[in-house]
């Protein structure tokens, strides 16, 4: 790879930098200068916002979001083998078995250590004394 087949490429690279430059020298010099007090305020749609973008939520949100890209995930890679089954035949199907099955198993460990279970611990806990005693 010589130098006679990377011009293009440097001279791409220049062409960017000069129109990004210039895009935000332009902006710089051209764009309004004013503080008002919604300025710095975000703005959403022509809704006017309202409390903290900083919401504590709780973990279980985060954990039913990897939960539903890992099934996403293997949807995605049933479908995979439904389209080239021809292709993969018995083995590609002795594949799609086993990741299945160990899907399957992190679903029932993650039941069992409670990642799905939406009640507060403290009424879980209350529920277990009331059906002991």
């Amino acid at each position: 790879m010589g130098s006679e087949t990377l011009w293009p490429l440097g001279l791409y690279f220049l062409i960017a930098l000069v129109v990004a430059g210039s895009m935000i020298g332009l902006s710089f010099v051209l764009g309004e200068r004013h503080s008002d007090r919604a300025t710095g305020q975000p703005y959403e749609s022509g809704i006017v916002s309202t409390g903290s973008a900083r919401v504590r939520l709780s973990v279980k949100f985060y954990i039913v979001a990897m939960l539903f890209v890992i099934f996403d995930l293997e949807a995605v890679f049933i479908f995979a083998y439904a389209v080239a089954y021809e292709e993969v035949g018995w083995p590609g199907y002795a594949g799609l078995v086993v990741f299945v099955v160990i899907l399957v198993v992190a679903l029932i460990y993650e039941y069992r250590m409670g990642a799905l279970d939406w009640e507060p611990v403290r009424l879980r806990m209350a529920k277990a004394g009331r059906e002991k005693g």
